[in-house]
Order: C-alpha cells, then sequence, then structure tokens
C-alpha cells in the first residue's frame, strides 16, 4: 500500500504531521504537494494526487487544505476518484467500507489525526451488495 499525499500552503504543518505517522508506520508515500508556506491554488495539487491514483503510482491518497472542502471538490471532479471530506476516525473508516473512497481529505485543524489515518488506511471496502450498487451509482455519473 502506497499513499499519495497532497497539499496546499495552508496544509503544510499537518502533512508533516501525516508524513511523521507514515514514516513511523513504515508506510510508503508520494509527496504531490507543497512544502512552502507561500499561497497556492489546491485545485493544481489535488489533480497531482488524483492523477497519481489514476496512473497506478499510488493507492489512496490524503489531501489537505485550509477546511479540506476545496480539495473534496477538486478531486471528485477526477475520473475514478472517490474523495471524502472527514472530520472523525469513524467517518474514515466508513468512507472506505461504504464508499470505497480512495482519496481522503483533510482540514489544516484535524483532530485524532493518528486514529483518522489508520481507518482509512485500514479499513477494506465493503463487498456488500448495497454499498457497491450505491458506489457503481456514483461512477456511473461520470
Amino acid at each position: 500500500m502506497k499513499i499519495g499525499l497532497a497539499n496546499d500552503h495552508r496544509g503544510v504543518k499537518l502533512k508533516e504531521r501525516i508524513i511523521s505517522y507514515l514514516d513511523k508506520n513504515n508506510i510508503p508515500y508520494v509527496n504531490y504537494g507543497t512544502d512552502k508556506e507561500e499561497s497556492v491554488d489546491y485545485v493544481d495539487y489535488a489533480i497531482k494526487l488524483c492523477n497519481g491514483i489514476n496512473n497506478h503510482e499510488v493507492d489512496l491518497g490524503i489531501l489537505v487544505c485550509g477546511t479540506g472542502i476545496g480539495m473534496s471538490i477538486a478531486a471528485n471532479k477526477v475520473k475514478n476518484i472517490l474523495a471524502a471530506k472527514v472530520n472523525t476516525p469513524s467517518e474514515a473508516a466508513l468512507c472506505r467500507e461504504h464508499n470505497r473512497a480512495n482519496v481522503m481529505t483533510l482540514s489544516e485543524y484535524t483532530e485524532n489525526l493518528e486514529e483518522i489515518l489508520y481507518n482509512f488506511i485500514n479499513t477494506l471496502p465493503s463487498s456488500e451488495e448495497k454499498h457497491v450498487r450505491r458506489v457503481n451509482k456514483i461512477l456511473d455519473i461520470q
């Protein structure tokens, strides 16, 4: 499992915390984000990460901006991407299990980060028919 990370200027500090978690747990990652706090356009970084998923460079993605909302909107415009804005550990698990999310977006102010990361990375998508059916309906919109 390889994780893609991307962030804008407001996500630099949280991304550093995410990298620390990934390093501590020997989880490989690719950094598609900026490492500077000068203003950049979050959309550019969301697209880089989503292209990384579609090109099979990474398996899952984590996007960080001020609220996580802009990144989520941008990512969900990319074919084959199912991005979920996550605030809690249970949302991190459920977005993977029920919605087959392959991208999680976070706010720079995210709390319970380690539990959220653990749940997102380690939860497998459900094969329960109702969840598969619903996700397929979403993918058909693309």
